[in-house]
């Protein structure tokens, strides 16, 4: 870039889009852009904040883009979604803000490429989602678990999907991180809640803190909630880190050429674990394989500088 642009970055509540927008800022970062962060869930000084001058908000789902409107503020938006952008699960404002997103200053960088295709918006474009790979690496440390979960488990085939996995797999030691209240509720509802105390390992909030958690374990699974074709977050996460993901089938791990495992149903699953725990160089194939898919596709400066060349 031959100028430094000022970037006003929206932090939102939600936890999920905290550690997502934590790697957007770090790209606007490394791309020697001049970031000022205002945090929704800590911060109560926005009208002091949008008095300086910025070249664009950004922000996850909705947030930056309602922040602009609401404030009738002139500057284009980069909104970034890795939620429907027809759900609540992007805000439930959604309907009142969707029209906006067709308008020629804001632009939207959807996650999902099936999603991203449906879509009419004058500036929407396909974008997978991407780490900060100053934090998330493989710290040499040795893992204390087997098997990682991070997520919620909300609806009954997760949390029988998990209880059935542990049950199982007793020889193994399983972490599950998610926030309380989940964790709460999944007790409440489960058959084997001793099951969920005993996997239970806290809430993690922080891009450094899951970095920790992931490489304090062996291998990582996924149950994707949300989109058609996508991978989520903690794919990229887990593979930038030198872990082993093993993700429930999603077209968009062809983006991983073939080399990310991924499994039919539970007796799969379990297979896959046990020969990947056992199997070292071809654990060690698949990891060093995926990261370095990662840190030349999906780091957050390179990703970052795309939106740039597209917005500016």
């Amino acid at each position: 870039m031959s100028e430094k642009k000022n970037i006003l970055a929206i932090l939102p509540e939600s936890i999920g889009g905290r550690l997502t927008t934590s790697s957007l800022i770090a790209g606007f970062e490394q791309n020697g852009c001049n970031v000022t962060v205002y945090d929704e869930l800590f911060d109560n000084n926005l009208e002091e904040v949008l008095k300086s001058d910025y070249d664009y908000i950004t922000g996850y789902d909705f947030s930056g883009l309602k922040i602009k409107v609401d404030n009738n503020l002139k500057m284009p938006s980069i909104n970034y979604f890795s939620d429907d952008i027809r759900s609540n699960t992007s805000g439930k404002y959604w309907e009142e803000y969707l029209p906006y997103l067709d308008e020629d200053d804001n632009y939207t960088f959807y996650w999902d490429k099936e999603l991203t295709e449906c879509e009419k918006f004058k500036n929407i474009y396909y974008l997978p989602h991407f780490v900060n790979l100053d934090i998330y690496n493989d710290s040499g440390v040795e893992p204390d678990f087997d098997v990682m979960f991070a997520g919620r488990l909300d609806t009954d085939f997760r949390l029988s999907f998990f209880e059935e996995l542990v049950m199982k797999m007793p020889h193994l030691k399983i972490a599950w991180y998610a926030i309380n209240r989940h964790y709460q509720d999944a007790r409440k509802r489960a058959n084997y809640p001793e099951i969920i105390d005993l996997c239970y390992m806290g809430f993690i909030d922080n891009e450094p803190d899951m970095a920790r958690a992931i490489n304090k374990s062996k291998i990582v699974f996924n149950m994707h909630s949300q989109g058609l074709s996508s991978l989520n977050y903690r794919t990229f996460q887990t593979a930038a880190c030198k872990r082993l993901m093993i993700s429930d089938y999603r077209e968009e791990l062809s983006l991983f050429n073939g080399y990310m495992p991924f499994y039919e149903d539970m007796s799969d699953l379990i297979f896959k674990i046990e020969n990947y725990l056992e199997d070292k160089d071809a654990y060690s194939t698949i990891t060093e394989t995926c990261a370095n898919i990662v840190r030349q596709n999906h780091n957050s400066k390179d990703c970052v500088d795309y939106i740039l060349d597209i917005v500016k």
